[in-house]
């Protein structure tokens, strides 16, 4: 089989990195998501944005066509297998076919040592950021075979899944577990010429990071303090590795785990 990657000629390479390319994004109401949908945008793509909330994915949907973008956004529950499918398979109803996908979405839960987890929680953490991108996974890389042919699909990860992280023990076991599914999926459909990647961000100016700073008093000051480039992340860094992943310019890198971390694991 031909892996070579191919681009759509309608549209010049010239015009972005991820130009005639349709993108899926989950939990894209903000955050990392919102910073991806913006950029992808910016960069070619015709995006589809999926989130619970509907409010936070019109405003962005409609600050990307603002800016003269292509999206449209779908309300999507990761932990419903039914929502997840229905959402990936409005993007081929939109646009005719999925190239790329970043499962981004994740949700967080109090911080505090293993045995103060409450089991609720870990059922939560589980059903959302572990099997949310595993449903993710499935129902993209049936889009994508059915439409595009090859693709690539890129998860967010966590720099908290690279060692021991006894203040979100539940939330840094699944993320450590996604980069396992994202290495599996990368041997399981490299043959087809689908790439599946992960990153990993540091410490990242979002909602999570602001939550568990007011459970961390201190927090953002440490992790900068165990950074060598002495700052947190810009939310559009992290979309801009993204990008670079599921683009053409990434041909043969699969089952990655790219740390986005400013150093922190150096």
């Amino acid at each position: 089989m031909n892996n070579t990657p191919t681009t759509d000629t309608s549209t010049p390479a010239a015009l972005g990195l991820l130009a005639g390319k349709v993108a899926f994004i989950t939990g894209a109401g903000r955050g990392i998501g919102a910073a991806a949908a913006r950029l992808f945008a910016r960069e070619g793509a015709r995006v589809l944005l999926a989130a619970r909330t509907e409010a936070q994915l019109k405003a962005v949907a409609e600050e990307v066509r603002a800016a003269g973008g292509i999206a449209d956004y779908v309300v999507c529950d990761l932990a419903d297998a039914a929502s997840v499918r229905a959402a990936v398979d409005r993007a081929v109803d939109l646009y005719g076919r999925l190239d790329v996908a970043f499962n981004n979405g994740a949700t967080f839960v109090p911080p505090g040592p293993m045995d103060q987890v409450q089991e609720a929680d870990f059922d939560h953490v589980y059903a959302v950021n572990l099997k949310g991108p595993w449903l993710a996974m499935v129902a993209e890389v049936a889009a994508i075979r059915a439409t595009a042919g090859t693709g690539a699909i890129v998860n967010n990860s966590s720099v908290g899944s690279l060692m021991g992280n006894p203040e979100l023990p539940a939330y840094g076991a699944m993320k450590r577990a996604v980069n396992s599914l994202t290495e599996s999926a990368a041997i399981t459909y490299g043959p087809e010429g689908i790439r599946v990647n992960a990153i990993a961000p540091g410490n990242t100016l979002t909602e999570m990071i602001r939550t568990w700073e007011a459970d961390s008093p201190g927090l953002v000051e440490r992790l900068k303090a165990h950074t060598p480039l002495r700052r947190a992340a810009d939310p559009e860094e992290i979309a801009q590795a993204a990008a670079w992943l599921l683009s053409d310019r990434s041909s043969y890198v699969t089952g990655t785990v790219l740390r986005v971390d400013g150093g922190a694991r150096a």
